[in-house]
């Protein structure tokens, strides 16, 4: 089937969660940071000044873990760190998902961010310093490389220990192109400059002894039970996802839907078609979903496939096929 100009096909099943997961952290330019990330965490209050106010909802999907009061836990994954600077660049696991909150009954797709990475300049001559938040930000079945946010130390300088390094207080602020991804997902005006909420990081250098010195785990959430992602053991225990189509054959210019079903409730689900990543719908609570789509008139006569993957979840890809069939 015809794909449309300037789509950008995304990979599926673990190549997919490939492109979301934390990845290779860019070059700095001049000399790489002396010493390597070997653990840590983010936290990030969206609360105020933040996201809540403006009526979006921030969840996250593991290794990220969900806290109390707007506050989320992102594990540090790799990177690299300068002690003598404050220099550093952090790779954060998990995923971010930001959920419209202020329109119950219509919340829209999520807003689904990876590949977080924090780059701190350093204070340099006794100043905090700044950096920023870069993401890979999936809308619509397709990922974009995104400066999100802009990061101002406020003139503290981060703490460092023998084992690690730790900055207070990080304020997070959208960017010209952060503001222009969030007003185009969720219909409202969005600046640049607008409060993002706050970060605190943790980050070991590999120093002081063992592998991540003297950095500490995550503090776990309270209170846990409601404020941890869904239980994971009940996603392992879940069969394959299946997927099938309402006509096994159609002619170009008609409608076909995929249904599927096995999927996490409230996983994001990703249609791709040939191989091409379209479209993107919500499981219900028993994990179905259903995308109608057309057929284009372009399409080319014989066999196509149609793909569901689920964006935070491991439980593989399910495909169904159907036939593109002319006039005679």
């Amino acid at each position: 089937m015809a794909k449309r100009p300037g789509a950008v096909a995304l990979a599926v099943g673990t190549a997919l969660f490939a492109v979301l997961s934390p990845g290779a952290a860019a070059a700095r330019e001049g000399e790489a940071l002396p010493r390597g990330v070997s653990g840590g965490y983010a936290s990030w209050n969206t609360a105020a000044p933040g996201l809540t106010g403006r009526g979006i909802a921030l969840t996250t999907d593991r290794p990220a873990v969900q806290g109390a009061a707007d506050r989320s836990w992102f594990p540090a994954t790799g990177g690299g760190a300068d002690p003598g600077t404050g220099a550093a660049e952090v790779e954060l696991g998990g995923i971010a998902r930001l959920e419209r909150s202020a329109a119950p009954g219509d919340p829209g797709d999520p807003l689904v961010l990876g590949g977080l990475r924090l780059e701190l300049t350093g204070g340099g001559d006794g100043g905090g310093g700044g950096g920023a938040l870069h993401v890979r930000a999936v809308r619509d079945g397709r990922a974009q490389e995104v400066t999100l946010a802009e990061i101002a130390a406020g003139g503290a300088e981060p703490a460092v220990r023998a084992g690690g390094m730790t900055w207070t207080g990080l304020r997070a602020s959208l960017t010209d192109e952060g503001a222009g991804l969030l007003s185009d997902w969720s219909g409202e005006q969005f600046a640049s400059g607008d409060a993002l909420g706050v970060l605190d990081v943790t980050a070991g250098t590999g120093a002081g002894g063992g592998a991540s010195g003297d950095v500490p785990s995550p503090p776990s959430p309270t209170p846990t039970a409601p404020d941890t992602p869904a239980p994971q053991p009940q996603r392992e225990r879940m069969s394959a996802p299946v997927a099938s189509v309402a006509h096994s054959a159609l002619a170009p210019g008609e409608e076909q839907r995929v249904t599927g079903e096995g999927f996490a409730p409230g996983a994001v689900v990703l249609v791709a078609i040939d191989g091409d990543t379209r479209y993107q719908a919500v499981a219900d609570e028993e994990g179905r979903v259903a995308r109608a789509f057309p057929v284009y008139a372009t399409a080319v006569e014989g066999g196509h496939t149609v793909e569901l993957s689920a964006v935070t979840a491991q439980q593989g890809a399910a495909v169904a096929q159907f036939t593109v069939r002319t006039a005679n």
